[in-house]
């Protein structure tokens, strides 16, 4: 009975470990989904790794999201085959496989006035993008979670070691 409980707990640390690993990437860092912001730049310095989650964060009104389905409409600006639309100011995209995947703003004009960005996401999980590119909330939210894991899976071995 000793090794189930050992191969149990193996695989609550492994899921603990992958959604710690996690991270929610502010676009263009503090600046936001803005068009003063030089997206290439702050691109440059993130390794965005399958699990994270980019946060566009924007006046909603001002500005939108639209993601567009290819290199071509993304170097053209043509946001009118979008594949996906938001328009919250605070949307949530994640970043579920590997491969690029590009994004602009919806509004007239904003797009070729520099508001886009191209995302190529890894299927790595080590982290190495700046502190500032995470949200502390995200960050606080992720610790709570991992910790009601780490509670539930001893709750849950005490009650195998009693059979």
């Amino acid at each position: 009975m000793g090794h189930k409980n050992t191969i149990f707990l193996a695989l609550i640390i492994v899921l603990i470990t992958n959604e710690g690993m996690a991270e929610q990437h502010a676009v263009g860092g503090s600046q936001g989904w803005d068009a003063s912001t030089d997206f290439k730049s702050w691109v440059s310095g993130q390794t965005f790794n399958v699990g994270d989650q980019l946060v566009f964060k924007y006046s909603s009104g001002l500005h939108s999201v639209v993601e567009l389905g290819s290199e071509s409409e993304y170097k053209n600006c043509d946001v009118g085959n979008a594949v996906n639309s938001m328009s919250s100011g605070n949307d949530v995209v994640k970043l579920n496989k590997p491969g690029t995947r590009y994004f602009a703003c919806g509004t007239l004009g904003h797009c070729g006035q520099g508001m886009k960005v191209k995302i190529t996401t890894v299927s790595g999980t080590s982290s190495s993008s700046s502190s500032s590119s995470s949200s502390p909330t995200s960050s606080s939210a992720s610790h709570c979670f991992t910790s009601l894991l780490l509670i539930v899976a001893s709750f849950i071995a005490s009650l195998l070691t009693q059979f």
